[in-house]
């Protein structure tokens, strides 16, 4: 091949990428859903409930749903604040996306040559709860911004905390922070305390393997992480009754 045959082909190759990538961002942002309806209705599921009875079927089991809707009000703050410091603690500040922690993380997955860090906010995994599904996939990724973006053009960050606190997943078959409340304490989710307020936090990275009924060591430093976090360190003794 000649050198000017090869410039060529380099140049085509050059101009090619920003029409490839225009033409993922039309199709990311044509294919969205339309959140405007969230304002007053709340959904009666979500992409990862029904990715989640899929699972079951396929394994011969019956699907578990455990889920019991709370208004924002009738959330223990205590909840409210021990999720937002183990997962955003800049929810309030940010427009859905945290620019600085995802430049962050896309430079550690470019060093690593794969996706692995999320440096998701509380509103990009309320879109991916919502709407789509766990993979690292980068066209779902770009999806997963534009909807963040949308939800919080749409609705309160008041709004986008209490879908978010009713819908994620906190163990086999258990949605949202009524259900894990009465499941793993006995209580209701306005009732929490500190303590339960952090175990359950401290769960939400990855519920399938986190049970606070029975929290693990690695649980139990994350319980205590959030707790020195919100200013409110408790004895091993009293995290251990809380616990059960």
């Amino acid at each position: 091949m000649t050198p000017a045959r090869a410039g060529r082909y380099v140049l085509r190759a050059l101009l090619a990428v920003p029409a490839i990538g225009f033409a993922l961002f039309a199709y990311a942002y044509l294919t969205l859903p339309d959140v405007r309806a969230l304002k007053t209705t709340n959904p009666s599921t979500t992409a990862f409930m029904e990715l989640r009875a899929r699972e079951a079927s396929a394994a011969a089991r019956t699907p578990r749903h455990l889920q019991r809707w709370t208004r924002y009000a009738r959330i223990s703050p205590d909840l409210k604040r021990a999720v937002l410091l183990a997962e955003d603690s800049a929810f309030w500040q940010h427009e859905g996306v945290d620019l600085e922690q995802l430049q962050e993380s896309i430079g550690i997955d470019w060093t690593r040559g794969r996706f692995v860090r999320g440096a998701s906010t509380i509103t990009q995994q309320l879109a991916k709860n919502l709407y789509l599904s766990p993979s690292r996939n980068p066209l779902r990724k770009l999806r997963e911004l534009i909807i963040a973006r949308r939800l919080e053009a749409e609705l309160k960050k008041a709004r986008i905390l209490e879908l978010y606190l009713n819908v994620i997943e906190w163990g086999d078959g258990i949605w949202g922070a009524e259900a894990a409340s009465r499941v793993y304490f006995r209580s209701s989710a306005s009732e929490l305390g500190p303590i339960e307020s952090a175990l359950l936090a401290g769960a939400i990275i990855n519920p399938r393997l986190l049970n606070p009924a029975r929290p693990s060591t690695r649980l139990l430093r994350r319980q205590q992480l959030i707790l020195r976090r919100m200013g409110a360190v408790t004895p091993p003794e009293e995290q251990t009754h809380f616990a059960r």
